[in-house]
């Protein structure tokens, strides 16, 4: 049974790991015509390395960062992201509570319509979004996030409502009895323990976020406006040539912010679990 154990556990490794190369493969790409001259990104080229007459270096990240509204685009991208983020992490956190404590019709109606909203399609809304986001002046980097809220509160309050319900109440009762009310309770007590869950929505929620394209695109002014993913179609010359080579290296800036949050995100994951068995180990001894 132990063989039989390790060698499935071995033909599991040698398929995640050929599927993880084949979703770092186009990634690779990306990287590799980062580097080159336009003239040297070709049906026939792309998928080599650069050669000596077309590499064109760091030229392409210094062209795609001053051209184009590059540093404009970043920092609406980031302000849309933080604050977007944010705010689905505090307010759904509190909701998820709620309903989890409080147990009634209504909070059991407004669980499953949060459920519901995770099924119905973007496209179906998207016109009369665009249309009541420019009414209400939602339409700036600035407050767009409450637009985001409403689409990613689904995701957010499942998530946090399953992680809640494991959460013993007696902890809360402590707390409310040595004084603390409910929005000390939650700020104080309920929050921290909500890390692991915090950490996972936070990250599943910058990624789309920061790569969303359809939202920024209908509901911002483009005119003053834009942000990476808008941006990274505007690069084209003359007659709808595209600049291919100050693209690519646009899309490898855009990648890297996320990229080392999730590292960064995982690395700190990981060193918690490990101090947690630590301290439980100690404790059995």
């Amino acid at each position: 049974m132990k063989k039989r154990s390790q060698a499935i556990n071995t033909v599991w490794t040698v398929i995640l790991t050929i599927l993880s190369l084949a979703w770092v493969y186009p990634v690779v790409v990306v990287l590799i015509n980062s580097f080159k001259k336009d003239s040297a990104i070709s049906t026939n080229t792309a998928f080599q390395l650069p050669p000596a007459d077309g590499f064109a270096g760091l030229g392409n990240y210094a062209n795609a960062i001053h051209s184009k509204g590059f540093l404009a685009a970043f920092f609406n991208s980031f302000i849309i992201s933080v604050t977007s983020v944010v705010l689905i992490l505090v307010c759904c956190s509190m909701c998820a509570w709620f309903i989890t404590r409080v147990n009634s019709k209504v909070t059991k109606l407004c669980y499953f319509l949060f459920v519901f909203s995770m099924v119905v399609p973007f496209q179906m809304l998207m016109f009369t979004l665009a249309n009541l986001a420019d009414k209400t002046k939602l339409n700036t980097p600035f407050n767009i996030c409450i637009v985001y809220l409403g689409f990613g509160a689904g995701l957010a309050v499942f998530m946090f409502c399953g992680f809640m319900k494991s959460i013993p109440l007696e902890i809360e009762e402590a707390a409310m009895i040595d004084g603390c009310g409910p929005i000390r309770t939650f700020f104080l007590v309920v929050l921290p323990m909500l890390k692991p869950t915090l950490v996972s929505v936070g990250i599943l929620e910058t990624m789309w976020v920061w790569n969303d394209y359809l939202l920024p695109y209908l509901v911002l002014d483009k005119t003053k406006y834009m942000t990476i993913p808008i941006l990274v179609q505007y690069f084209r010359g003359g007659y709808g040539r595209v600049e291919l080579a100050p693209m690519m290296a646009c899309i490898i800036i855009a990648i890297i912010p996320v990229t080392v949050l999730v590292m960064v995100s995982a690395g700190r994951t990981t060193q918690a679990m490990t101090g947690r068995k630590k301290k439980e180990a100690d404790h059995a001894e």
